[in-house]
């Protein structure tokens, strides 16, 4: 295990400024790379409480920006209409970039990865779907899919 220090809110791992303890791969791979943490040097430790305001001012403004999108996210909801055979069963599939790219088109710009579907939607019907916009910010919209005539 290695020591690292948080520079953003990372999904079931911490808080701006909290010391975890994570796996060297996971560290070296993903956290350092996207800018999330830095390494929990002697020196890093000390700068820490330097840091800390400043990255929780930059974590509040994150925090403040993902509930500004999803207040203009709720009561959203978006269609499809799609070719389905028998059963409701589609030809294709409806997948988290298909429903961003139709945000888009109405105005509202989110991240593919942030809207999470367990599966593509391949049956027609109505579906709730949540968007991680921020640790603690998570609205939901409403997706239907619908057969094309």
């Amino acid at each position: 295990m290695v020591e690292v220090i948080l520079r953003e809110d990372v999904e079931n791992l911490g808080s701006v400024g909290d010391v975890v303890d994570v796996k060297p791969g996971f560290a070296r791979n993903y956290l350092v790379p996207q800018g999330k943490a830095y390494e929990a040097t002697p020196g890093n430790k000390r700068r820490l409480s330097d840091d800390r305001q400043r990255l929780e001012r930059v974590a509040n403004r994150a925090r403040k920006d993902a509930e500004k999108l999803a207040a203009a996210l709720e009561g959203r909801s978006v269609t499809f209409a799609v070719k389905s055979g028998e059963g409701g069963r589609l030809f294709g599939s409806v997948t988290n970039g298909d429903i961003a790219e139709k945000l888009a088109d109405d105005g509202v710009t989110i991240d593919r990865h942030a809207i999470r579907l367990e599966e593509p939607l391949k049956q027609l019907g109505a579906y709730t779907v949540a968007i991680h916009l921020h640790a603690d910010v998570r609205p939901e919209i409403k997706v239907w899919v619908v057969s094309e005539e």
